[in-house]
C-alpha cells in the first residue's frame, strides 16, 4: 500500500441528505429502490452526492443491505472518499465472518488506485476490520499509515488503534500507545473529552478481556472522567471473572456516583447477584428497570429468572418468564434449570414439552438443564431416554456436561459400574468434574475401593486440586482408618495443596453476611453463640442426637458434637433468627454440599421455629418447611 502519496481529506462541507430530502423520507428499503429508480431515470445517480446518500441508506441504515450497497458503489465511476468509507464500514462492522476481509480488500483498492485519500474517518473502520479478524500484522500496517498521515494524535482514530492492539490481545502496544495519548481532561474542548474517555474506556476493557481485573481497575480509578460505559466495563470485567462481590460493590458505588445505571449494566451486574443470592439487590434492579422503562426483553428477561432462580425465589422466576412478550431458548433454558435446581422436577420436564408448541428448538443446554433434574429426582430411566433422544434423533453432539450428568445421574441411583464404563467408554476426553462426580457418587454409596480408584485418577488430572484428596481423607476416615488419613494430609502439606474452606452467607436489609465453620469474626458473635445454644437445646428435645459419623476428624464424641454445632449453615441459620420477624424466610448460599447433620437439623429447625429455610448448596436448592425438605432426602 503506497500511502505517501496523499494528503489527508476532509468530509464533503454539507451531509449529503440535507440536500436530497426524499431520500431521508425513507422508511423502508422498498422506499429506497424507488428513489433509486427514479435517479437512475432522471441520470440524478451520476451526482457522487446523491449516489454516496443512497449507497449510505444501504449500508448503514436500520434497513442495510450489504448487497445492494455494494452494488451501487461498485457503479460509480469515481466514489468519493465519503462513499469509500461508508462501504468500509458497513463491512467492518458487519457480523458475516467474511466482510472484515472485504473491508481490508476496499481499502487496499481506495490507496492503490489514488484517487482519492483515506481521512479520519476511514481508519476506525480499517482498524475495526483487522480488530474483529485478529490480524495484528496488517494492524500495524495501517499503524503505520496512520502515523504517515499524521493522525497519530486523533482521538477517535487512536481509541481504535489501541482497540486493535487490545482485541489482538497485545497489551503491551496497547499500554504504550494508551500511555502516549492520554491527556488531561481540563485541556480539552468537550469533543476530545469524549474521545478521551473512549480511550480510557477501552484500555480498562482490555485488561478485562485478558483476565486482569487489578490492572483494569487501577487504571478505572485513575480516570480523570468516566461514561456510564466505564462502569459497565468494570462491573462486567468483575462479574466474568468470579470478582462477584467487587462487582456488586461497584453497582453500589456507581450510584452514589450519581450514575444512572442503564440496560447493559443492568445485564452485567445481574451474573453477580445470581452467584451471591443478593435477592434483595435483584429485586431492586427488576423494579429500576420497570420505573426507568428499561426494556425486559429476553436477555435482561432471561438474567433476571436466572437470578430469581438462583437467589431461591422460583415462583418469582415464573412470573417473570410467563410475563415475557418474548423468549428464546436462552429464556426456556433459563427457567427449566431453575426448575431443576429447585428440585420442580416435573415443571422442568413440563416446560420442556411447551418448547417445541411454541416454537423454540431446545438447544445442548437445555438437555443440560433437564438431564439435572432428572439427576436430583433418581429418574434414571427418564434421564437414559432424554439422552439417547439427544444423540440419536436429535443428532445433537454430547458435550461433556452432559456426560457429567449422566454419570451424577447413574452415580446417585447407586449405579456405579454403570457410571465408571460410560467415562471410560466416552469419546471425549473426562475432565476432572465427571470424575468428581463419580467420586461424590462413591462417597455416598461408601464403594471405598472404587472411590480411591477414581480419586488416584483424579490426583493425576488435577494435582493441585484439593478436592480428590479430601475426598479420599473423608472416605478412609469413614472407617477410622486414621493412618491413611494422615498420609493423605500430609502429601496434601507437602504438596502445599489447601482445602476449601466451608462457608455460607446470608443476605438481610440489601447486605450480605458471610461466615464459616465456628466463626466468630461477626458484631453479634455472642448473640449468634447464644441463639445456637438455644437451637441446640430446642433439637435435643425433639429427640435430635448429633451425626457425629459426618466429623471425618480423631477426636472424642463431644469434639465431634462441638464442631457439628458450629458448621457454617447453622450459624448463618442461627444469625437470621435472631435478625429477622417471626415467620419470615431465610435464604442461605453454601459454597460446599450440606452434610447430612445440617440437612437433618435444618429439617427441625423450620418446624420448631416456624420458618421457611431456603438453601442453597453447591449442587441444588434444599426448602425446608415443617420438618420436610423439597429433596425428599434425595441428594
Amino acid at each position: 500500500m503506497n500511502s505517501t502519496i496523499f494528503k489527508p481529506t476532509t468530509p464533503p462541507p454539507s451531509h449529503p441528505s440535507s440536500l436530497f430530502p426524499q431520500i431521508t423520507a425513507c422508511k423502508t428499503i422498498r422506499d429506497l429502490h424507488q428513489v433509486h429508480a427514479l435517479f437512475i431515470k432522471t441520470r440524478q445517480i451520476h451526482d457522487p452526492l446523491a449516489a454516496a446518500e443512497i449507497l449510505r441508506f444501504y449500508a448503514l441504515s436500520a434497513h442495510r443491505n450489504i448487497e445492494w450497497a455494494r452494488a451501487v458503489f461498485n457503479h460509480m465511476q469515481r466514489p468519493n472518499c465519503f462513499s469509500w468509507n461508508t462501504i468500509i464500514r458497513a463491512l467492518a462492522e458487519s457480523s458475516v465472518d467474511e466482510h472484515p476481509l472485504e473491508a481490508l480488500l476496499l481499502f487496499s483498492q481506495m490507496v492503490s488506485y489514488g484517487f482519492v485519500g483515506p481521512n479520519r474517518f476511514t481508519f476506525p473502520s480499517v482498524l475495526k476490520a483487522c480488530a474483529k479478524m485478529g490480524n495484528l500484522g496488517v494492524g500495524k500496517c495501517v499503524h503505520g499509515m496512520v502515523v504517515k498521515f499524521g493522525l497519530d494524535t486523533d482521538e477517535f482514530v487512536v481509541s481504535n488503534l489501541v482497540r486493535m492492539y487490545v482485541m489482538c490481545k497485545v497489551m503491551e502496544d496497547a499500554h504504550l500507545l494508551f500511555s502516549r495519548s492520554v491527556v488531561v481532561c481540563g485541556h480539552l474542548n468537550e469533543r476530545k473529552q469524549e474521545g478521551n474517555v473512549v480511550l480510557w474506556n477501552v484500555i480498562v476493557d482490555g485488561y478485562v478481556r485478558v483476565g486482569d481485573v487489578r490492572a483494569a481497575r487501577v487504571l478505572f480509578d485513575k480516570m480523570p472522567q468516566r461514561s456510564v460505559v466505564s462502569w459497565n466495563v468494570m462491573i462486567s470485567g468483575y462479574a466474568q471473572n468470579g470478582f462477584f462481590r467487587e462487582a456488586i460493590d461497584l453497582f453500589r458505588d456507581m450510584q452514589i456516583e450519581n450514575v444512572y445505571p442503564n440496560y447493559v449494566t443492568l445485564v452485567s451486574v445481574l451474573p453477580a447477584i445470581s452467584r451471591l443470592g443478593a435477592l434483595e439487590l435483584g429485586k431492586w434492579i427488576h423494579l429500576y428497570a420497570g420505573k426507568n422503562r428499561i426494556e425486559i426483553d429476553d436477555v435482561l428477561g432471561s438474567a433476571l429468572v436466572d437470578m430469581y432462580s438462583k437467589c431461591g425465589s422460583i415462583e418469582k422466576a415464573l412470573l417473570v418468564f410467563e410475563k415475557l412478550p418474548k423468549r428464546n431458548v436462552i429464556t426456556w433454558n433459563a427457567i427449566i434449570s431453575g426448575l431443576a435446581m429447585h428440585g420442580r422436577v416435573e415443571d422442568a420436564l413440563d416446560y420442556f414439552k411447551k418448547m417445541e408448541p411454541a416454537g423454540v428448538v431446545p438447544s445442548d443446554v437445555t438437555y443440560i438443564g433437564i438431564l439435572s433434574a432428572c439427576s436430583h429426582a433418581g429418574l434414571v430411566e427418564q434421564g437414559r431416554s432424554f439422552f439417547n433422544r439427544m444423540v440419536n434423533v436429535i443428532s445433537l453432539e454430547p458435550r461433556i456436561e452432559h456426560y457429567g450428568c449422566m454419570v451424577d445421574l447413574l452415580g446417585r441411583a447407586g449405579l456405579l459400574e454403570e457410571a465408571e464404563e460410560l467415562i471410560l467408554n466416552m469419546p471425549i476426553q473426562p475432565d476432572d468434574v465427571t470424575w468428581k462426580a463419580l467420586l461424590g457418587a462413591c462417597k455416598k454409596q461408601g464403594n471405598i475401593d472404587m472411590g480411591k480408584r477414581v480419586a488416584e485418577v483424579l490426583m493425576d488430572l488435577a494435582p493441585h486440586d484439593s478436592g480428590s484428596y479430601v475426598a479420599l481423607s473423608n472416605m478412609y476416615a469413614s472407617l477410622g482408618n486414621w493412618e491413611a488419613v494422615a498420609k493423605v494430609r500430609l502429601q496434601m502439606k507437602d504438596m502445599d495443596i489447601r482445602k476449601d474452606p466451608g462457608g455460607s452467607s446470608i443476605e438481610l436489609d440489601g447486605v450480605i453476611h458471610e461466615f464459616v465453620v465456628e466463626d466468630e469474626s461477626h458484631p453479634r458473635a455472642r448473640e449468634i453463640h447464644s441463639m445456637l445454644e438455644e437451637i441446640s437445646n430446642q433439637l435435643s428435645l425433639e429427640g435430635h442426637r448429633p451425626d457425629t459419623t459426618q466429623v471425618l476428624l480423631n477426636m472424642d464424641e463431644e469434639e465431634k458434637q462441638s464442631v457439628l454445632h458450629y458448621h457454617s449453615e447453622k450459624i448463618a441459620t442461627a444469625f437470621g433468627l435472631i435478625s429477622t420477624a417471626p415467620q419470615t424466610p431465610l435464604r442461605i448460599v453454601k459454597n460446599l454440599r450440606i452434610c447430612e447433620d445440617c440437612h437433618s437439623s435444618l429439617k427441625l429447625i423450620s418446624k420448631i421455629y416456624e420458618r421457611m429455610i431456603i438453601v442453597r448448596d453447591r449442587k441444588r436448592f434444599h426448602h425446608f418447611e415443617q420438618g420436610l425438605c423439597s429433596c425428599m432426602d434425595y441428594w
